[in-house]
């Protein structure tokens, strides 16, 4: 599901390590994206309350993603991953309308932070697949992402429990590895 592309992508690179970095507030929905990408069982599905990391070993490339938790007294801790991440992707519930700013706060002090300076992001608007979620569209305008100027960002309509959006955002993924500062 995107994976292999960005896998072929690293080819002329042997022995690079890509770490991805999957943040968003709690019941975002970052785990069962995880495991999506995983081709991972997504019916049991339990909060983080701390990380989850899977690896992907093929043809010399492992690449890592490391799923954090989301709740409030755990944010505090997401900058003690920051160190070498490649990917940013930020997971957003779509249909939680009243996190909108909070969860866009949060993204804020993300791209503000010095280690994470020119780091890709991708936004997955997640849970499209509920009646009352905001399009991408709506949330990309209501986050001010057409402000983000010092890095290259998507955002992603998804639904991790059917898998739809997944692989176009990693696809852009792939074509935006290595393109940090």
């Amino acid at each position: 599901m995107g994976l292999l592309s960005i896998l072929r992508k690293l080819k002329s690179s042997p022995d690079k390590e890509l770490r991805i970095l999957l943040l968003g507030l709690d019941n975002a929905g970052k785990t069962t994206l995880l495991k999506k990408l995983a081709s991972e069982d997504v019916t049991h599905i339990t909060p983080t309350q701390g990380f989850n990391i899977k690896s992907v070993q093929c043809d010399g490339f492992k690449l890592n993603v490391w799923d954090i938790g989301g709740q409030r007294k755990i944010r505090p801790y997401w900058r003690n991953y920051f160190e070498n991440t490649d990917v940013l992707i930020y997971v957003i519930d779509s249909a939680d309308r009243k996190r909108l700013d909070e969860t866009g706060y949060e993204l804020s002090e993300l791209l503000m932070d010095e280690k994470l300076l020119g780091v890709p992001v991708l936004v997955y608007a997640n849970k499209q697949d509920l009646l009352h979620a905001a399009s991408a569209a709506d949330i990309a305008q209501a986050l001010a992402l057409h402000m983000i100027k010092d890095r290259p960002w998507q955002i992603q309509a998804c639904s991790a429990t059917a898998g739809e959006g997944i692989k176009e955002g990693m696809e852009w993924v792939s074509k935006n590895v290595g393109k940090k500062k």
